[in-house]
């Protein structure tokens, strides 16, 4: 496992695809001081001043793996094993692969899929967190934890490594445990909004054996969500 860290990039994931594209092996990191085009889900912009952490890796698919989407929950949980490395209390888990303090957000995460590989960029605010009208965010600043950017890539490398070793060795079951155990109770409300424009309120109801939200409504029916935003309540 190599982390290369430049002081600046337009993406970490563009330069990441391009790597994948020229048959880079798995496991190799690219972490960026500044990102200048650093982007979220469904394009939107991430703000990436000097002192968070944006880094990239690489998987190459293996035709017995686990469906590869199922690769945001092994990051989401490789992320917050890292996170409670610094601050014991550590996050909460959002679906798919969000992870929140006390309602906001503390990172992001983006897969996008090459082939075989699938590069999975994810972005941590660590010394600064954006104010967005609506959107609250935070820091490991914000929460007491000063936490330096190289050291952090370290950690969630490590960790990362491991829940990947997991998924393959194991399956999906104990991703799915622990990602139920991280995140937010069983019974929260939530919104969730489709890529079909139409919305739905209703309580959380744990995951689908392939990862999917499942979503109690008011009815009592039950609906797994396997692509949109989900919102708390």
């Amino acid at each position: 496992m190599t982390i290369r860290a430049v002081a600046e990039t337009g993406s970490t994931n563009a330069d990441m695809l391009a790597l994948a594209a020229a048959g880079v092996a798995e496991g190799g990191w690219l972490r960026a001081d500044r990102q200048s085009a650093g982007k979220g889900r469904q394009g939107r912009a991430w703000d990436s001043p000097v002192g968070n952490f944006y880094g990239s890796t690489l998987v190459r698919l293996r035709p017995t793996d686990p469906p590869a989407p199922t690769l945001a929950l092994v990051t989401v949980v490789a992320l917050e094993d890292a996170v409670r490395t610094f601050l014991p209390t550590g996050a909460t888990i959002k679906w798919p692969n969000d992870l929140l303090i006390g309602g906001a957000k503390l990172s992001g995460v983006l897969l996008e899929r090459a082939g075989d590989a699938v590069v999975i960029g994810i972005g941590v605010n660590l010394a600064h967190h954006p104010e967005l009208p609506g959107r609250p965010a935070t820091s490991l600043a914000a929460q007491g934890a000063t936490v330096d950017a190289a050291v952090f890539a370290n950690v969630l490398a490590d960790s990362f490594a491991r829940w990947l070793s997991r998924w393959r060795g194991e399956g999906l079951d104990a991703i799915l445990r622990r990602w139920v155990e991280r995140a937010h109770p069983v019974g929260t409300a939530l919104t969730a909004r489709l890529p079909d424009g139409t919305s739905h309120d209703g309580l959380f109801d744990g995951l689908t054996s392939d990862g999917a939200l499942i979503l109690r409504l008011a009815d009592g029916s039950r609906h797994a969500i396997h692509a949109g935003d989900v919102f708390l309540i």
